[in-house]
């Protein structure tokens, strides 16, 4: 799972390779696939038997009703026992193959926003190094050789002053190696919290995808028909954390980019601006960004649902239901009493 602090030419805290990482859950994927054809010789005597009961009652309660045959309906238990048969290929593989475009695209827009989100810091930190650069009173605290000169400009006299110039940029120095401390502390915990979803996300699919012929077998017997559509939607579901997580990273990684563009407006037009601000505010959202990520599963359930509503849209028309029960009932009990008194008058 790409992240929008990949590949941004920062030192982190420690040296951990996140991409690797990542790709190593890839490969673990791809390894496991092929233990579901172990599954398969399971899940096949599963849905015989259940195939044997499925077709042997609908025409035994058609010759009872003396009805005709449907074929049509007998004939799903065969095609999930073909799919069980060729799982990896036919279920698997499609499903895959029509959800790796999204993947594909959602990774393309992290990358641009990436690239552009480098390429914007770079600039902001060159503007604000011209911008020290400019002011002798602020030159030699970035620059090692402006800061030499000015010691070797001061007289025997003005110790005082050469002590509080390097006081001065030790306090600098300071203050730069804590701001980078906690910058690259938060952004190494943005990527290990999107390790953690990657991580899980992986361990999902390969459960799934193991058991899915068992689930798919399990649906051939009567009551059990909803579980081959639970299993689709769990299967997409899930595998839909990786783009919804790197959409998530895109718009922080545009939110980073206009704090950017802003640094660099404002360093352009105000040389004495202060970006303590901006910092703060960056800090802000990188916090925000590793709290957000644990939401990414809530959201993948937004987008794919089961029966093509979740527990609350049904809880919204069983109300509104039943208001209409009672709507009609009260309608009725009054066009009703009406009724009864207009007969009256008649009489």
């Amino acid at each position: 799972m790409a992240t929008a602090l990949k590949n941004t030419g920062e030192p982190m805290l420690c040296a951990i390779d996140f991409s690797n990482l990542h790709t190593i859950l890839r490969s673990l994927y791809d390894e496991m696939m092929p233990l579901c054809s172990e599954m398969s010789g399971v899940a096949q005597g599963i849905a015989g038997l259940g195939a044997l009961f499925y077709v042997a009652y609908r025409i035994w309660q058609a010759l009872a009703r003396a009805e005709p045959i449907d074929v049509f309906p007998l004939l799903r238990p065969f095609v999930i026992g073909f799919c069980i048969m060729f799982f990896p290929t036919v279920v698997l593989g499609t499903i895959n193959s029509v959800m790796s475009p999204i993947v594909q695209g959602t990774a393309g827009m992290l990358e641009g926003q990436t690239l552009d989100m480098k390429k914007y810091r770079e600039e902001k930190d060159k503007l604000e190094y011209e911008q020290m650069m400019k002011d002798p009173s602020t030159a030699y605290l970035v620059d090692d050789a402006e800061f030499d000169r000015q010691i070797d400009e001061l007289g025997v006299t003005e110790v005082g002053t050469a002590a509080g110039m390097y006081i001065e940029r030790g306090m600098y120095k300071m203050k730069k190696a804590i701001q980078n401390f906690f910058r690259e502390l938060l952004e190494m915990l943005f990527q290990a919290a999107a390790l953690t979803i990657d991580t899980i996300r992986t361990f999902f699919l390969i459960v799934l995808a193991i058991l899915g012929p068992i689930a798919f077998a399990i649906s051939v017997w009567d009551g059990f028909q909803n579980t081959l559509v639970q299993w689709i939607c769990r299967y997409i579901q899930t595998y839909l954390w990786l783009p919804v997580a790197d959409l998530f990273s895109t718009i922080l990684a545009k939110i980073q980019v206009l704090m950017l563009q802003n640094d660099i407006s404002e360093l352009t037009n105000n040389p004495n601006v202060d970006l303590d601000g901006s910092n703060a505010a960056y800090t802000i959202f990188m916090i925000i960004g590793i709290i957000g990520y644990f939401t990414i599963p809530t959201v993948a359930g937004w987008i794919i649902q089961a029966g093509g509503m979740g527990s609350y849209n049904r809880s919204i028309n069983n109300t509104a239901m039943t208001a209409g029960s009672w709507g009609g009932s009260i309608a009725g009990g009054v066009a009703g009493n009406v009724a009864g008194r207009a007969g009256k008058l008649l009489k």
